[in-house]
């Protein structure tokens, strides 16, 4: 992006701009001077933080550069101070969304805007690892109580932050190893199986070129032989409308709220005639517990900040549960899902032009 000498500006219009969320990047280094020297900035996202306050920073250093210049003064104030520089939690939500409110957000709901969309309902479907697979998981979670107790029994502060960095670096390896006991490079198992059943899908990931992308999401909506879309959360959670589907299955989970949220949105949005199932895969027993807690408590901090109030990920109460002895099998599972109509789903898919 380049701007040539003595060129004004008048209006810049940033689309997406949780992007500039990262200091470092380079897209919000080419970005950021622009958008301060417009005379007129308008930056639009749906979810302008995806995780955390200090997300935010970056634009409202845009909108505001002599009132926001200070990072160790913001994250101090609105994310609960910082190890090392890094600012990771959150606080003081409510004065942060009563100054954003009051000087540069305008913030609309799709509640609000786009009543007329069918609900869309949220479930989490527990199973149950193997002995063999939770071992070494197991063993994790042992280690992550010591430090745990550690943390509560500690007397300084230093102390506290380094085992904090550790309790972190072992959640991080139990989420590893819980994915690859619960189901071994996801996407290429999924995709196995669905053409085993030669049932017609599309897979987007992110070695899928961005060219081909709209292509193969024209073939998932208007093409009737095509009956699943197998995506990652990043590379398939933006800018795609899947509104062929009524039914959404996570086999992960994210760490980072605002991409959950995206990912059930593509195929919870305009053009959508029908009721939206999301099904959560979730292991008993592994770093998927910690996740949800964590995607919770994220969302309740980011709801505060930006709408004034606590969101969460809301699910059904009567969660179904499976285990190893009679685990349900993913054609099986989605052969359940396939009978669940309700009278306003559609029986073809969205009607070529």
């Amino acid at each position: 992006m380049k701007r040539e000498a003595g060129v004004v500006v008048g209006v810049v219009i940033a689309d997406e701009s949780h992007f500039l969320k990262n200091g470092q990047a380079k897209r919000t280094n080419a970005c950021l001077p622009i958008l301060q020297k417009a005379q007129y900035t308008i930056l639009l996202s749906g979810t302008p933080a995806l995780s955390r306050p200090i997300e935010l920073f970056k634009q409202l250093e845009a909108l505001y550069p002599n009132v926001y210049n200070n990072v160790h003064d913001y994250g101090n104030r609105y994310c609960k101070g910082g190890i090392f520089g890094v600012y990771q939690g959150a606080s003081n939500h409510e004065e942060l969304h009563n100054l954003m409110k009051a000087t540069l957000m305008i913030r609309r709901l799709k509640k609000d805007v786009l009543s007329e969309l069918p609900v869309k309902r949220r479930q989490q479907v527990f199973l149950e690892l193997s002995e063999g697979d939770m071992k070494q998981i197991n063993a994790l979670f042992r280690e992550l109580e010591v430090v745990k107790r550690k943390i509560k029994s500690c007397q300084s502060k230093e102390e506290a932050e380094l085992l904090n960095f550790t309790e972190k670096n072992l959640i991080n390896k139990i989420y590893t190893d819980s994915a690859e006991a619960k189901i071994p490079a996801v996407l290429d198992y999924l995709g196995t199986i669905i053409e085993k059943k030669k049932v017609g899908c599309i897979r987007i990931d992110g070695s899928t070129p961005a060219a081909s992308r709209q292509s193969l999401v024209m073939e998932f909506q208007e093409k009737d032989s095509v009956k699943a879309a197998v995506l990652s959360i990043k590379a398939g959670g933006v800018g795609l409308t899947l509104t062929a589907a009524s039914t959404v299955i996570f086999a992960e989970l994210s760490w980072t709220p605002g991409d959950m949220i995206q990912a059930e949105d593509r195929a919870h949005r305009i053009g959508q005639v029908a009721s939206v199932n999301i099904y959560y895969l979730l292991a008993n027993d592994t770093v998927d517990d910690i996740i949800w807690d964590v995607l919770q408590s994220k969302l309740e901090n980011l709801g505060q900040m930006l709408d004034g109030r606590e969101n969460s990920l809301e699910v059904s109460v009567d969660q179904p549960s499976s285990s190893p002895l009679k685990q349900k099998t993913l054609d099986s599972y989605i052969k359940r899902c396939n009978k669940s109509h309700f009278d306003d789903e559609p029986k073809h898919k969205y009607p070529r032009n």
